[in-house]
């Protein structure tokens, strides 16, 4: 059965159990149908901040502030599906009163390698619509707290690099996760010590990013290169070529999403970019399946669209290029090591040489691109 018709399957069987529900509900009053399972079978209506990402990261300045939680205990918190643990976030406001503001929060690991591997392990934050109420904090629910994996300058490095490709992407497409940076302290409340003062970052959730967009995320694996909406896999496949990243997969879901769009169309959004070549983090492996053998080799992972998709794809990275650029020398960018920023901005010179060379572009993005089973 292909992607398309499992989706129609599964709208029918929610849609039937909907008017089950409807009809229930008609026959004993008392029983009335949730208000959220009668929208779940059709398109969300768009937010009237529809387009719009949430206050919290309309500013791309700094937010400083200080994570207050067991430290000991969420290093402990290995499994899949940690326990939600006690958090505060606190941070000091300016407006209308100068003063220290203490939010009350919970947290929980997540993830896979850094889970494993990392000193502080990355992190889901959660907050309720009252503790959040007249904070900067407002509109925040459950978001990825991206934070250092070693105590370090390098690692720190590496989280502000992650942080510039959220950037970029979010100045090719909409369809991406919005971030807000954070001068973090991560203190211990078992023991009362600051035991960290690093750069971190909070990654809009897919829920609300589905919302602006006035999308659907879809939790259905196995959708194909017929089935994206070809210019969009393209710019996703050359953005995931761009920072030289080969750690995700469309089709399973891995460090990627997929939204229905109002007008009835499938787009992929991808994610968590520390693997990539761009980062270079030392930690970073390539798949031993894969033909390459360093992250800083490029290897295009994206779907086959038609080729008249492609040059519409590349003239909106040709069409952004000095704006990405200028990234690197903005007050964000500026946080970045001069070495980094040269050493970044060389492997993007090479990316834009090969999608603007038409022999190169049919060799290394038309003729490996992945194909429909």
């Amino acid at each position: 059965m292909s992607f398309k018709t499992r989706v129609r399957h599964i709208s029918v069987a929610v849609f039937a159990l909907v008017c089950l529900g409807v009809e229930a509900g008609q026959a004993q009053s008392a029983r009335r149908v949730p208000k959220d399972s009668a929208q779940s079978a059709k398109m969300p209506k768009a937010s009237k901040d529809s387009g719009q990402v949430s206050k919290f990261f309309q500013t791309e300045t700094p937010l400083v502030a200080t994570l207050t939680t067991n430290i000991g205990r969420i290093r402990k918190d290995k499994e899949t599906d940690a326990p939600w643990r006690a958090a505060t976030m606190s941070y000091v406001a300016t407006t209308p009163d100068t003063g220290t503001v203490t939010v009350p929060a919970r947290i929980r690991t997540r993830g896979i390698w850094r889970l494993h591997n990392c000193q502080f392990p990355p992190t889901r934050l959660n907050f309720t619509n009252e503790a959040v109420k007249g904070t900067a904090f407002k509109g925040l629910d459950e978001p990825k707290l991206v934070s250092y994996c070693r105590n370090s300058d390098e690692y720190e490095q590496y989280v502000l690099r992650e942080f510039q490709l959220y950037r970029i992407y979010q100045l090719l497409t909409p369809a991406s996760h919005a971030v807000r940076l954070l001068q973090l302290t991560y203190a211990d409340s078992a023991t009362g010590k600051k035991e960290a003062t690093r750069y971190a970052f909070v990654v809009e959730q897919p829920s609300e990013m589905a919302e602006r967009l006035g999308a659907k995320l879809l939790k259905i694996k196995g959708a194909g290169p017929d089935d994206l909406e070809p210019v969009q896999s393209a710019l996703v496949g050359l953005f995931q070529y761009m920072i030289g990243n080969t750690d995700f997969a469309l089709n399973a879901l891995h460090n990627a999403e997929l939204l229905a769009t109002p007008l009835g169309e499938y787009v992929a959004v991808v994610y968590d970019f520390d693997f990539s070549g761009a980062v270079n983090a030392r930690y970073a492996t390539t798949d031993a399946s894969l033909s390459i053998k360093r992250v800083r080799d490029r290897l295009y992972r994206g779907f086959c669209v038609p080729n008249d998709a492609y040059p519409d794809a590349v003239a909106k990275f040709n069409a952004k290029k000095d704006s990405i650029y200028a990234l690197y020398s903005d007050p964000i960018g500026k946080l970045l090591t001069p070495a980094t920023v040269t050493e970044t901005l060389k492997y993007f010179d090479e990316f834009y040489r090969i999608i603007n060379d038409p022999r190169s572009f049919k060799r290394e993005v038309m003729d490996v691109c992945l194909r429909a089973r």
